[in-house]
């Protein structure tokens, strides 16, 4: 089963500045440094963004793949999280395979999508189920200020309950 206390204990937390900073900066030193910020995450989906600056940048005057990549698998990643955390037992995830399309510079604040939850939550509770070692394919997409298609991240995970 999953906990929903867990659940909202984790939405809330990550959608708080401070907190989700504070987890970052001792988590995930390049999403502190980068900018990160999660401003939705829920049953349905995550939104996340991340800024153009100057320690994002790469020499074509746009976010570096790599901060967008990052900022492409947390969104998925807090999904899965809200439905994992101080799980009982508890269960192992593992980024596996990563595709990524770019349509668009990425020259401000980066939107990143992400509408898996309910699926993510599916699998979770197969996982738990089956104790079996459960795939789940997240998709992200960033989109600018105006809405245009700057990219799309698919990320494959593994998901299974430790023995």
């Amino acid at each position: 089963m999953i906990n929903d206390s867990n659940v909202e204990k984790v939405r809330k937390y990550i959608t708080s500045p401070f907190f989700f900073r504070f987890y970052l900066f001792f988590n995930l030193p390049m999403g502190f440094i980068s900018g990160m910020k999660i401003k939705t995450i829920d049953d349905q989906k995550c939104i996340l963004t991340i800024p153009y600056k100057w320690l994002n940048k790469n020499p074509f005057k746009s976010t570096f793949w790599a901060v967008l990549g990052m900022a492409g698998e947390m969104n998925g990643a807090a999904l899965i999280l809200q439905y994992t955390y101080k799980n009982s037992p508890s269960i192992s995830t593992l980024p596996i395979k990563s595709n990524a399309m770019f349509f668009k510079k990425a020259t401000g604040t980066t939107i990143f999508t992400c509408n898996d939850s309910k699926r993510i939550k599916l699998k979770v509770l197969e996982a738990i189920e089956s104790k079996e070692s459960v795939e789940i394919i997240t998709k992200s997409t960033g989109r600018n200020k105006s809405g245009e298609k700057i990219c799309e991240f698919t990320f494959h995970w593994t998901i299974k309950v430790r023995s």
